[in-house]
């Protein structure tokens, strides 16, 4: 699925299932491209943004789009008409939804959590943290979040605005994507330096540890299976139980290292960007 006239860096994608649409922030073009996923075509752009980075769309349709001048943008999925703005003052990150109340979680600045209300665009408090928050994941009232700039994984209760611990990363470095296991009982995360592979219990205590790839944006857990998207140009897919197992390494292209997958699709969606005269582009994967 080509994306026409995105050029540089892409970040994070989300999904409208009901419309079939996937919503695509386009960090260095300033975009979000709405791409249908029958047809494979872009049927729509918001242009005029600054550095979007990260996009969740709402169980009322609702588009959010969180940007590096840290401006967080709703907009109405159908017509995607900007229905608000809320100014969080710099690097609006990462986006998650609580299931619970469908809040929206943001991570932004030198260190914070945004919970904002999806239906009054309010802001409802600010979880602060020691440095810029990166991969976060919720597990109902708890937060696990990376932190790399103090080489430390977060754990924090957003009802109560409280850190509840911080586990150091020791001599790893670059801990950016993080993904909880289906049934929360533990969780796994990547480093890019050196590569690796961690997977903790719940309690911060390391499990295994397992190498991995470099430049790696996301990682999602697909049953008993790891999907990590690295960005030196492919997807490694290894067992979640099984430490030494083999690794399959399924080509992309250079600098692809953000995805999502959709577990209702069996399909992981990678964002390539545009290298060499080739135009950027979506690839979906079929998972087995």
């Amino acid at each position: 699925m080509t994306l026409p006239g995105v050029v540089g860096r892409i970040d994070h994608l989300a999904i409208d299932l009901s419309h079939m649409q996937v919503f695509v922030a386009e960090y260095r073009n300033g975009t979000v491209d709405a791409v249908d996923l029958e047809s494979g075509k872009a049927v729509g752009r918001i242009a005029g943004l600054h550095e979007p980075q990260g996009v969740a769309v709402l169980s009322d349709g609702q588009l959010v789009v969180a940007c590096g001048d840290g401006s967080v943008h709703f907009y109405g999925a159908a017509d995607r008409r900007e229905m608000a703005v809320l100014s969080l003052g710099d690097d609006a990150d990462n986006v998650r939804v609580d299931a619970r109340n469908g809040h929206v979680i943001v991570g932004y600045g030198g260190g914070a959590l945004a919970v904002i209300d999806a239906a009054t665009h309010r802001l409802l408090s600010t979880l602060k943290l020691a440095g810029h928050p990166e991969g976060f994941r919720l597990a109902g009232a708890k937060a696990l979040i990376n932190i790399p700039d103090r080489g430390a994984i977060v754990v924090a209760d957003i009802d109560a605005g409280t850190v509840t611990a911080t586990w150091s990363t020791g001599m790893r470095h670059l801990n950016f994507p993080l993904a909880i296991a289906p049934d929360g009982g533990w969780f796994a995360l990547a480093y890019r330096l050196p590569a690796a592979l961690q997977v903790r219990s719940m309690d911060g205590s390391v499990v295994s540890t397992r190498p991995g790839c470099g430049d790696a944006d996301d990682l999602f857990v697909d049953g008993d299976r790891f999907l990590l998207v690295c960005g030196a140009g492919h997807v490694d897919v290894s067992s979640a139980t099984n430490v030494g197992g083999q690794v399959e390494r399924v080509a992309t292209a250079p600098g692809a290292r953000t995805g999502l997958f959709v577990p209702e699709l069996r399909s992981l969606i990678v964002a390539i960007p545009a290298r060499g005269g080739a135009a950027a582009a979506l690839w979906v994967l079929k998972s087995r």
